[in-house]
């Protein structure tokens, strides 16, 4: 299914800020729908003189009228002139009569999408219509009729430019308050009018006992909060209903989360909507995890450190050694373990258990080409191609694969001479091949080394990335080894 930019600009009328404003407007689009109890359907103009559903939001405490989604369908021939006229007047617009919509009465309303621009006049950017589904009237309780008040203010918000606010946080938080949270009403001096039972109780949880109704929030959340601790400084701003902000507030081991909409009526503040939501257990989980992100991170640095120890004693006991053999065999083993040091360092450094493998590569390929290099060998190393993100279990196998075969190629291939190992990197959708040749004497066709350091690229390659290696002698000299590595494995890790 498109996204909601995809429909709007395939119309070739909106800029990045319709878009934006476009977005944020759907953003709310299930606070609208809670409010209304109504299916809240979101429709931009077709060249055509047409419209087309942008975004649709069912509400989560009525029966929705739309089973199938509608997103990206033409708007239906009983609507359409309602809603070329909302869109082409600026104005709302309700139906006269019950609209019949598979076999079910509804009501429908046609709001137009106006954007404020400063002091530019405003722009009408296409038209909400409100389904609402008359087949389950009932006695609406008082809570339902604040919820519909709400809706109406909100709506005329909509039609007068002044809602959605763009001065309000953009980054939606994990927990966010919902109407169905709870809902708390306050007039234009910040006194509360309606609190619903979910809000009620919730702020019951704080340690406030009384009634809300008649209460400043103000007042309620000062006498909850305990002396001498730390609050959110946006919290003051949020309780007094004047700026569409965002804050937590904490009491007695409770955590409730606040979103403050500013209500208005062309310009001039006549209250707010409180949505409040005990997030206790959603901040608990939050602080779980920032936790254990920072253990893993800190058992990478240790694990870098204790490796890179271990490679530090590798090598003075390779300068210890009197046997050419004992060193030989020293160093390799000191190099090994830089290499697996190199990517716990990379993993330390993020909160992710993906690596960018160029940045990984990068180092390693320096390290080798320092350590393997003989005193009458000249290697020059370089790479191309992109290897990109991989996840720890496959970077770490990977770069002690490459290890082995760039050392392999200055050691052996270009033993007492001068010459370049190549490492070129292709990725796809299906696979990652890297090839690694160097212009050293080669290897007799069809022969291939049978030492330590093969049967580490072999198990590595082939038993822990399900990949497949190849070495072969280049046309004239060299050696040339081919990885292919699946990338459905890769994508599944």
């Amino acid at each position: 299914m498109s996204t909601l930019s995809d429909l709007v600009y395939a119309q070739g009328r909106a800029s990045e800020e319709d878009v934006e404003w476009l977005h944020r407007l759907a953003g709310d689009g299930q606070l609208l729908a809670d409010l209304a109890f109504a299916d809240i359907v979101l429709w931009v103009p077709t060249p055509d003189d047409s419209f087309v559903a942008v975004a649709h939001t069912r509400p989560g405490g009525a029966a929705t009228l739309f089973y199938r989604d509608i997103v990206g369908g033409r708007v239906r021939p009983q609507w359409n002139t309602q809603v070329r006229e909302a869109f082409q007047t600026g104005r709302i617009v309700d139906s006269a009569s019950p609209d019949w919509f598979e076999e079910t009465p509804t009501r429908v309303r046609a709001v137009p999408v106006v954007r404020a621009q400063g002091t530019d006049a405003p722009q009408t950017l296409g038209v909400v219509t409100r389904h609402t589904n008359l087949g389950e009237t009932r006695t609406p309780s008082r809570q339902q009729i604040t919820f519909n008040d709400c809706a109406d203010d909100l709506f005329g918000m909509v039609a007068s430019g002044e809602f959605p606010d763009m001065t309000a946080p953009t980054s939606p938080r994990r927990g966010a308050p919902r109407a169905s949270d709870g809902l708390i009403r306050l007039d234009v001096d910040g006194i509360t009018t309606f609190a619903s039972p979910n809000a009620l109780s919730a702020f019951n949880r704080l340690g406030f006992v009384d009634e809300l109704e008649g209460e400043s929030l103000v007042e309620v959340v000062t006498t909850i909060l305990p002396d001498k601790r730390q609050f959110d400084e946006s919290l003051p701003v949020v309780v007094t209903g004047r700026a569409p902000w965002r804050a937590d507030m904490e009491s007695r081991g409770v955590t409730v989360s606040l979103r403050t909409i500013p209500l208005r009526d062309h310009g001039t503040r006549i209250g707010a909507i409180v949505l409040c939501r005990d997030v206790t257990e959603i901040r608990h989980q939050e602080q779980e995890l920032i936790t254990k992100d920072a253990t893993i991170r800190e058992i990478h640095h240790r694990v870098k450190n204790n490796l890179q120890t271990v490679a530090s004693l590798l090598r003075i006991q390779a300068r210890r050694s009197h046997s050419e053999e004992a060193r030989e065999a020293l160093t390799h083993a000191m190099r090994r373990v830089a290499a697996i040091a190199v990517v716990h360092d990379t993993l330390s450094e993020g909160l992710a258990q993906n690596v960018e493998f160029d940045e990984v590569f990068a180092r390693v390929l320096k390290l080798v080409a320092e350590v393997a290099a003989a005193p009458n060998t000249r290697a020059r190393t370089r790479s191309s191609g992109r290897f990109g993100t991989l996840p720890s279990e496959y970077a770490t196998p990977l770069a002690l694969a490459l290890t082995e075969l760039v050392t392999n190629a200055v050691e052996h291939g270009l033993a007492g001479q001068e010459g370049d190992v190549e490492i070129i990197a292709a990725r796809n959708e299906e696979k990652l091949e890297v090839r690694v040749r160097d212009t050293g004497s080669g290897l007799p066709e069809g022969q291939v080394g049978n030492g330590l350091g093969t049967q580490i690229v072999r198990t590595l390659i082939q038993g822990e990335l399900s990949g497949t290696i190849d070495w072969h002698t280049l046309t004239g000299s060299g050696t040339e080894v081919t990885i292919e590595i699946p990338m459905r494995y890769i994508a599944q890790a």
